[in-house]
């Protein structure tokens, strides 16, 4: 992990109730700072249900991949919300095996999931936060304002499930 990281948390899981779209929101450890990442149907559902502690009859994909990864061995380390690069958040899963490290490209929805199954650490590109992250000031002004309209736009039904990307008219995409 040579760039500059901060540790984030999956805050919540909401649904935008004006566009139906889904959004993960992740809240960084050490400072009233949010990352909202706009995220498909299915990945918001895999996490929140996570997230809720409920546990489906049969394995999931992550579930499967989850176990697939203990079963060979395989140890995730963490999750690193990596760049943002034409509107779209990438990420990476940090992984263990036989005490060789390897880096491998998911998409943040994916590699969040996994996270949740798994309880590793998540990090987030200190880039990214400066790029996309978003702040309430202690004063109420504009920015704070704008800041409460976003998240009173959302519903904080975790079980509607959930979408990728700042908070813009055209949210970036993983």
């Amino acid at each position: 992990m040579a760039e500059s990281l901060a540790e984030v948390v999956v805050e919540s899981v909401r649904v935008h109730m004006l566009s139906s779209q889904h959004v993960v929101l992740l809240k960084e450890t050490d400072r009233e700072r949010y990352l909202p990442i706009w995220i498909g149907p299915w990945e918001a559902n895999a996490i929140a249900t996570r997230l809720q502690g409920v546990t489906p009859e049969r394995p999931l994909t992550h579930d499967l991949f989850a176990s697939t990864l203990a079963e060979l061995g395989v140890k995730v380390t963490s999750v690193i919300v990596s760049s943002l690069s034409e509107e779209t958040f990438h990420a990476t899963l940090e992984l263990e095996l036989d005490g060789r490290s390897y880096s491998i490209d998911a998409r943040p929805s994916d590699a969040l999931a996994l996270a949740v199954r798994t309880g590793v650490r998540i990090f987030a590109a200190t880039e990214v936060l400066d790029r996309a992250g978003v702040e309430p000031e202690a004063k109420e002004d504009e920015k704070l304002e704008v800041f409460r309209e976003f998240v009173n736009s959302l519903d904080i039904d975790l079980e509607e499930g959930h979408r990728e990307g700042p908070g813009t008219d055209q949210p970036p995409r993983e």
